[in-house]
């Protein structure tokens, strides 16, 4: 049986806007041994739009209409919400968003949250990316969640010029090491158990 996917990603940053297709698409067709994915334009609104009253809730409509337009039989469709915890608790902000996501559409939702930041998933994943990251003799973090290495610890070890999330975020997604990110970074490991799941349920 084939397992072919459609997803709508609703996310918060323009990092996320270029990154998502292809981190997606890795898990899919990596992790999930998934057939094929397609991936729709992202929707972007920024994380304080989104847990506004009605802010989810709109962008969840609007990625339910584009679905809704490709609807194709045998073809799975996904609305996935992906934002960072940044401060707040990842279980209580991904309960809440998951609560009102599901509400507000016939589609299936879920809702990722990276601890804390996307750039942490690049941390546990450190090893793999010495192509753009000087690591010197510092340990890579074994619990880079735990330890907050976010955005701030890629630009203190980022070989290029300046790091920048709209260039540099699609380059580094292609190139870690999805195990080893799975293994060191919970929140990332839970993504791929939902895709798994969704694939499981054909």
């Amino acid at each position: 049986m084939q397992r072919t996917l459609r997803v709508a990603p609703i996310v918060e940053g323009h990092g996320e806007v270029a990154a998502v297709r292809t981190l997606i698409q890795r898990i899919w067709t990596e992790v999930v041994q998934g057939d094929y994915v397609d991936v729709l334009s992202p929707i972007r609104q920024p994380k304080s739009k989104l847990i506004r009253e009605q802010g989810l809730e709109r962008a969840v409509r609007l990625a339910t209409a584009k679905l809704t337009q490709q609807q194709t039989e045998r073809v799975q469709s996904l609305i996935l919400v992906l934002v960072d915890a940044d401060e707040d608790c990842p279980a209580e902000l991904g309960s809440r968003l998951i609560e009102r996501a599901r509400s507000s559409t016939h589609v299936n939702a879920e809702v990722c949250i990276a601890q804390p930041e996307y750039e942490t998933w690049f941390a546990g994943a450190a090893t793999s990316l010495e192509e753009f990251l000087d690591l010197g003799n510092a340990p890579v973090p074994e619990d880079p969640e735990a330890q907050r290495a976010g955005k701030a610890w890629i630009k203190d070890r980022f070989r290029g010029a300046k790091y920048s999330e709209t260039v540099d975020q699609v380059r580094l997604t292609a190139r870690m090491d999805l195990l080893d990110c799975q293994r060191r970074c919970p929140s990332f490991s839970r993504m791929c158990a939902k895709l798994k799941a969704i694939a499981a349920s054909e």
